[in-house]
């Protein structure tokens, strides 16, 4: 199947920056993506819910607020419990790089701080889209 990579967009927590998400929503858009942005505020559990609801193929997730150890952590047991083996998890914003390899451990395929160019975004994510079907998982 040959249909455009649909990807969903959310802040999850207390953070309420949104500049960067939208900015990267865009450049997705630009690059023939289907992209659903949730909003602010969301709960893990809202963020899956929409993932479902919509069938994409990539979450990502841009944290601000220090609280992506957590937030991804559930996320990640709701993916696990949903059967979401097919779903890459992305996340961007503020992330110390020493908790990087531990949200690599956790199932986080991509990270993108401060600085990355949307290029680069899209590029992985074709990529990395391309990966999960042709394996066909």
């Amino acid at each position: 199947m040959n249909r455009p990579i649909r990807v969903l967009m959310a802040k999850a927590g207390l953070d309420g920056h949104d500049r960067g998400v939208k900015v990267v929503a865009r450049a997705l858009r630009d690059a023939g993506m289907e992209v659903i942005y949730t909003g602010l505020h969301n709960t893990p559990e809202q963020v899956i819910k929409a993932a479902l609801q919509e069938d994409v193929d990539v979450i990502g997730l841009s944290i601000l607020s220090g609280a992506h150890l957590t937030i991804f952590r559930k996320l990640t047991e709701l993916m696990k419990q949903y059967g979401m083996d097919d779903v890459l998890l992305l996340g961007g914003g503020i992330i110390p790089d020493e908790d990087k390899p531990i949200l690599e451990a956790m199932g986080v395929k991509g990270l993108f701080g401060p600085g990355t160019s949307t290029q680069e975004i899209v590029e992985f994510i074709r990529r990395e889209v391309q990966k999960l079907r042709a394996v066909g998982v």
